[in-house]
């Protein structure tokens, strides 16, 4: 393997750490979650000459690490007092640090396949095609999880218990 094809990967990792932190929250159980795909993806570079979008085969790796993380219950670890760079700062003004830790709050109070649909799109600008093939689901369901998931984070962000359904009136 060449350093350019690490290169190739490492690209990717800000990225990754800035998707994983979403998905995970602790910022432990994000780095463990882009060390479980890093990990992964270097596993096999046998395959990395046919991957056409490194971007969504590495986010396709990283949604299986931590759905298998969520299913296993991993063990808590201690976390290591290394330091790869500074963490990203919440707004200064009080009322934006108020409405950033709101944000994430009510992410986190979404399920699972909400969330992820909207951070990839949201949060990493992938198209639909690319989310979908990162979480191998359908076009469609990328869709409805993401209108889904948009209303029932603007109902959370709004102090709203549900999302206001809107009755369909034909004529």
């Amino acid at each position: 393997m060449s350093g350019a094809d690490g290169e190739r990967l490492l690209v990717w990792l800000p990225r990754l750490r800035r998707y994983a932190r979403a998905l995970a929250g602790r910022r432990e159980d994000a780095d463990d979650l882009v060390q479980d795909t890093l990990e992964r993806a270097w596993a096999q570079p046998h395959l990395w000459r046919a991957v056409a979008d490194m971007r969504a085969w590495l986010f396709g790796i990283m949604h299986n690490a931590h759905v298998d993380g969520v299913r296993r219950r991993r063990v808590a670890t201690v976390p290591l007092d290394a330091d790869d760079g500074p963490e990203p700062q919440a707004p200064a003004a009080p009322h934006d640090r108020l409405l950033l830790l709101d944000l994430q709050s009510a992410l986190a109070a979404l399920p699972i396949e909400q969330r992820e649909v909207l951070l990839l799109v949201g949060l990493e600008d992938m198209s639909y095609a690319d989310a979908a093939r990162t979480l191998g689901v359908p076009i469609g369901t990328v869709m409805s999880r993401l209108s889904r998931g948009r209303e029932r984070l603007r109902a959370l962000m709004e102090g709203r218990a549900e999302p206001v359904r809107l009755k369909v009136v034909s004529k």
